[in-house]
């Protein structure tokens, strides 16, 4: 694969983005953790109490997951940077457009190839964890 960002200042733009919202999301993450932390009872007082905490706990894991997930989008799209085939579509091997780029610096596949993943995900075919609809 041939990297088409042969633009450096364009791509320290992208890293800055991707290294930005890594940060961001981290700091989310740190907040949820804090705010649990501070919600939680230490002895619920009946069973509405434990009901409501074990459902604030299961929200914040699938937020944690989801978080988590998006870093790894994040740090492998930084690892597609240091080895030169960052816009570049993991499917097609097309470039990703600078718009999508833009929009979702972290993208793996051109828009059209994301809509066909997603679609296979939608008919409940196996699509690799990695080719769910970007964020």
């Amino acid at each position: 694969m041939v990297n088409t960002m042969k633009n450096g200042p364009k791509l320290t733009t992208y890293r800055n983005m991707l290294e930005k919202k890594a940060e961001e999301v981290r700091r989310s993450m740190s907040a949820q953790k804090a705010a649990q932390v501070v919600a939680r009872l230490d002895v619920p007082s009946d069973e509405g109490d434990l009901s409501q905490q074990h459902h604030e706990e299961w929200i914040f894991l699938n937020r944690n997951t989801i978080d988590i997930k998006l870093l790894r989008e994040i740090s492998d799209a930084l690892l597609r940077i240091e080895h030169g085939n960052y816009g570049v579509c993991l499917e097609c091997e097309e470039p990703i457009s600078v718009k999508r780029l833009e929009a979702v610096p972290w993208a793996r596949y051109c828009v059209a190839c994301q809509e066909r993943l997603a679609a296979r995900a939608a008919l409940g075919e196996p699509v690799d964890d990695f080719q769910e609809a970007d964020r």
